[in-house]
């Protein structure tokens, strides 16, 4: 299981906050915190619309990215303060500059956002590096995505893919989580689910369906500014998602075999019942299923699993009400 918690965007341009991000995630037990490298004259203009209008600080959607924008010294910065506690840095390119910045970086893989599914002059780019690339499948047909793994198997790039809804938040009847079998079918090759929900349980969900690699917005707090602090998760649920999902894949590491029950036999003893009658009766009476009770422990008269063997049968002594009904009780 590979837990990838997205700070994308929430810094707002801020190195500060940046790091804080790494400093919170990292006590959260994720595996990796990702970033995105936007380089807005590479990637945009004027006149790319806002997703939605969330800014009145921006004036463009070039600008918003023109503020999300760090150095190559900043970023080496972000990537080492990664690795002194123990997560991976990993970032999404949006331009094959940003591949160049990655690059520079040494990042050990490359994560596809839904929107570059299909940028195969970037694709192309990163494929020449040799590194493993995640995809994330939000908004690609099946159609869609055959055209991009046929174009990666035929570079020899290793790739994963991710189930995800582009839809912010993303409601239940969308979390697409039938996908994730669907994928493992037709690709055979690691899937995963990018959450969009702000629900700690669509990811829970995502990994009792066989997810591999998790990957959610993390945020300080929903009310934040920003155009994804609605889809994303704080910290404190992160905290309690990835306790959960850690829970949930080590009991699918270790299957329980149902045709071997020895390790239950010692409570068998304790919670399993013997036959015992339920009134005081004679000898001579013929037993009755209204006669009968069963009583703990196991071993202390006839198997209550046994009682129709009984029904019939005459009593060879007077029993006591709640005494233990044994074989040598029994006649024919």
């Amino acid at each position: 299981m590979f837990i990838i918690a997205e700070v994308g965007q929430a810094h707002e341009g801020s190195l500060g906050i940046a790091h804080s991000y790494i400093d919170a995630l990292a006590k959260t037990g994720v595996d990796a915190v990702k970033f995105q490298v936007h380089i807005a004259a590479a990637e945009s203009s004027e006149f790319e619309p806002f997703r939605i209008k969330f800014s009145t600080q921006d004036k463009t959607r070039f600008d918003y990215w023109k503020r999300m924008e760090f150095s190559l010294e900043q970023w080496q910065e972000l990537k080492a303060h990664c690795e002194e506690v123990g997560l991976e840095f990993m970032a999404s390119p949006f331009s094959n500059a940003a591949v160049d910045l990655l690059e520079k970086l040494e990042v050990k893989r490359y994560k596809i956002g839904s929107g570059e599914v299909s940028n195969f002059l970037m694709l192309e780019k990163i494929a020449q590096t040799g590194k493993p690339i995640i995809l994330s499948s939000g908004m690609s047909s099946f159609e869609e995505l055959d055209k991009t793994v046929d174009f990666l198997k035929k570079r020899n790039t290793e790739y994963s893919i991710l189930q995800c809804t582009t839809a912010y938040p993303t409601q239940p009847q969308n979390y697409g989580l039938n996908v994730i079998e669907e994928l493992k079918k037709r690709y055979q090759v690691p899937v995963g689910y990018s959450d969009h929900s702000a629900k700690i349980e669509t990811c829970i969900a995502a990994t009792a369906l066989g997810a591999e690699i998790l990957e959610f917005h993390a945020v300080f707090s929903r009310k934040m500014f920003g155009p994804d602090t609605s889809s994303s998760l704080e910290i404190e649920e992160i905290r309690q998602l990835v306790s959960a999902v850690k829970n949930i894949h080590q009991a699918q590491q270790h299957p329980t075999d149902k045709n071997d029950n020895s390790a239950f036999s010692e409570l068998k003893s304790i919670f399993e019942k013997s036959l015992a009658v339920n009134k005081p009766l004679s000898a001579g009476q013929v037993l009755s299923f209204e006669d009968l009770e069963s009583k703990k422990p196991k071993g202390y008269g006839i198997s209550a699993a046994n009682f129709q063997e009984v029904i019939g049968k005459k009593l060879k002594r007077n029993l006591g009400k709640w005494d233990f009904l044994k074989e040598e009780d029994l006649g024919l």
